[in-house]
């Protein structure tokens, strides 16, 4: 189906040679889905890094609300669109393939029409829940992109249905690049030239960068052909449902400390007679650190992208023996993973704050807490990690709900404990430590359903050991001076180097490991 229409046939393979060249494409096609997934997370970051100095702290602090918000419902859009049509795209025959597409395009045109209505009538409702009326108006603004989204993200779907896996990663890529130029340069025209709101002119470039993407998407993917009965729209929202469920909370679990400690910053401002800008500067300063915090939970996803396909086919074989030994890969890997990329970024906070951020303050009101947060979304990666483990073993539901549990624990732990905390860094470190609390108890319990489904999980002694290696790493990182403000990232390797001696000398990392790597880059470069 990625061929053009005027290009021949080619001859039928024999079977060996037609495995092969499926193995060689998926290969590729991962490699480049991989790519571009962690140069959207690149470009992301950037971003976020150089909002701040174009908008300053408080500026930030603005946009990010904003950005957090329309999040949740563009990634649940972007998600469900793209595993709803490439589920489609690719189990319809040759035939029926290109109709089957125009039908669920057109569906989803229609929801992206609902929800970014919907989304532009509740903004008012959802700025004054955050305690921030003012950014009612952007976000008003900002509903074009979840339209947009909307139309974009079946286009990239009929792609990965198709298996053009090297056109969907160029698309990708393509915007992750062309949002952060509209974005940045319009907060900088707006700011610097024109004087006006830098936050509203980011929002226009946002907007902008998602305008321009969908026509060059559509040049890649077309839009199928008129004719055809399947898949029929009942049964195709139907399939959607529960699988929206799971994103949505999904990604409220990524925002919900976020937003309750926006609200809750916003009354002990108000009630202490702070300023806004100050109020907008913490909010900044929270976000400036989930940052850091987040980066175990993006980077682990490629691990499920690659492995726990396997771990799909082998529940489709009836394996007991493949299930349970993919998962138990999957999951040492995992731990070990966030281990090392957790512990860093809690054991020197300081540096590396100040490293990316211009403003002291981040630094210096945000470094306590994002060692703590830092262990909180440690345990969100586990548990997404083990969430994709459960889909994969088809225990869709059982996901959905312990996603679900998260949002509900997270939400009352931060309700019960950032209320009563001082104004300021305290609340922030009150926030953090519901987030830890939280996380840590529903990753444990998403551990123990997935040992039970899939009849193993790891041995105790690697999550033990795991976490004496965090623990030493961060005391170490404790310990290490301030060398300055371009130290950050070279203070990141020995911090690295400690948590992987610890590994090796309690014997969890050994010489089988190494061999394997190197078999896996043997083969790459072969």
């Amino acid at each position: 189906m990625s061929q053009s229409a005027t290009a021949p046939a080619p001859p039928p393979a024999p079977k060996a040679e037609a495995g092969a060249s499926t193995a060689r494409t998926a290969g590729r096609g991962g490699l480049a889905i991989a790519v571009a997934k962690i140069s959207f997370v690149l470009f992301g970051f950037a971003q976020q890094l150089a909002l701040p100095a174009i908008l300053g702290t408080d500026g930030y602090g603005v946009i990010s609300r904003i950005l957090a918000i329309v999040g949740i419902v563009n990634n649940v859009v972007v998600a469900l669109s793209i595993q709803g049509v490439s589920r489609t795209v690719s189990s319809a025959s040759d035939d029926e393939a290109d109709t089957a597409f125009r039908r669920v395009l057109w569906i989803h045109a229609g929801l992206a029409i609902i929800v970014s209505t919907a989304f532009a009538a509740v903004s008012g409702l959802v700025a004054d829940f955050v305690k921030a009326p003012y950014i009612s108006g952007p976000l008003r603004v900002i509903a074009l992109v979840v339209f947009l989204y909307g139309v974009y993200a079946p286009l990239v779907g009929s792609l990965n249905g198709r298996q053009r896996f090297l056109a969907q990663a160029g698309l990708d890529i393509l915007y992750g690049g062309l949002r952060l130029v509209t974005t940045l340069g319009f907060a900088f025209v707006f700011t610097r030239i024109l004087h006006r709101d830098g936050v509203l002119g980011g929002v226009f470039g946002f907007s902008l960068g998602a305008l321009l993407i969908v026509p060059v998407a559509l040049t890649r993917a077309g839009t199928g052909r008129s004719g055809g009965t399947r898949p029929a729209v009942g049964s195709y929202l139907a399939f959607l449902g529960p699988l929206a469920l799971g994103l949505i909370a999904l990604n409220f679990l990524l925002q919900t400390d976020f937003l309750l400690f926006s609200r809750f910053i916003g009354d002990q401002a108000r009630a202490l007679g702070e300023t806004q800008k100050r109020c907008d500067e913490l909010v900044g300063v929270y976000r400036a650190f989930q940052l850091f915090s987040f980066l175990p939970y993006q980077l682990l996803m490629s691990v499920t992208f690659v492995l726990f396909p396997m771990l799909a086919r082998a529940h489709a074989d009836s394996d007991a023996k493949a299930i349970r030994n993919y998962t138990e890969t999957g999951m040492r890997i995992a731990f070990i993973l966030i281990g090392l990329i957790a512990g860093i970024v809690a054991a020197i906070p300081f540096p590396l704050l100040r490293f990316a951020f211009k403003d002291p303050m981040v630094a210096e009101l945000g470094h306590q807490a994002q060692r703590i947060h830092a262990l909180g979304m440690a345990a969100f990666a586990l548990l997404g990690v083990v969430s994709t483990a459960l889909t994969s073993l088809r225990r869709e539901r059982a996901a959905a709900w312990l996603t679900i549990a998260a949002v509900l624990v997270v939400a009352g732990s931060c309700w019960v404990l950032v209320p009563r905390a001082a104004f300021g860094e305290p609340m922030m470190i009150a926030s953090a430590s519901a987030t830890l609390g939280a996380m840590g108890l529903i990753a444990l319990v998403g551990c123990m359903v997935l040992r039970r489904t899939a009849g193993g999980l790891v041995p105790l002694a690697t999550p033990l050991r795991v976490v004496a290696a965090m623990a030493i790493t961060v005391a170490v990182g404790t310990k290490l001076p301030f060398f300055g403000r371009l130290t950050g990232p070279v203070e990141a390797v020995p911090m690295a180097i400690v948590y992987l001696a610890v590994l090796v000398l309690t014997r969890e990392l050994t010489g089988a490991d190494l061999a394997m790597v190197k078999r896996i880059v043997g083969r790459k470069s072969a």
